[in-house]
């Protein structure tokens, strides 16, 4: 099974709480491979008065990303605070994931990424273009910037290998 994010529903002010609590609940459970990470989708913006203030993109909602399975699943769900799954039709129905490019511009308008540069990607790794000039070549990765979070990916064009930029949201790994 593979990992993917999926959109909770929770209390509007207490996605912080519930957040805290899934995490914990994750841990004391033995769940920590199924359930990976947890991020209340948030924005810095500058109100009328000049001063930062941290926003909520989606009050109410939580992201999770997870390994779905009937028990990370029911962990999940009976979170105190957590009211469902988006993409659920209810009645034991498993949820839809967000697809890749939804995670990506959720993640990407937070500064994150939807993979862990840090653990997950390595020089020398296979990826898939998944959009752009090049989306469905795979390539070998040669460099990666972790301060701009692009990486440079060696395709095969024509029998010749060449060197493109890519951003993280335009790859998926092998």
């Amino acid at each position: 099974m593979k990992k993917e994010w999926y959109v909770v529903n929770t209390y509007s002010g207490h996605e912080s709480k519930v957040k805290e609590k899934l995490e914990m609940r994750a841990v004391s459970t033995g769940m920590e491979d199924y359930i990976l990470r947890v991020v209340v989708p948030e924005q810095t913006v500058i109100d009328e008065k000049g001063k930062e203030k941290v926003k909520k993109m989606f009050p109410g909602y939580i992201l999770v990303e997870m390994i779905m399975t009937d028990e990370a699943w029911y962990i999940v769900r009976n979170t105190p605070g957590v009211t469902g799954f988006i993409g659920s039709s209810g009645k034991g129905a498993k949820p839809f994931p967000l697809t890749n490019q939804e995670v990506d511009r959720i993640l990407g308008a937070m500064g994150m990424s939807r993979l862990d540069i840090a653990n997950e990607l390595k020089e020398g790794d296979k990826v898939e273009v998944t959009s752009g000039p090049f989306g469905g070549m795979f390539g070998i990765v040669k460099t990666i910037d972790l301060e701009n979070s692009k990486l440079e990916v060696a395709l095969d064009l024509f029998g010749q290998e060449t060197i493109v930029e890519l951003s993280l949201s335009q790859i998926n790994k092998e």
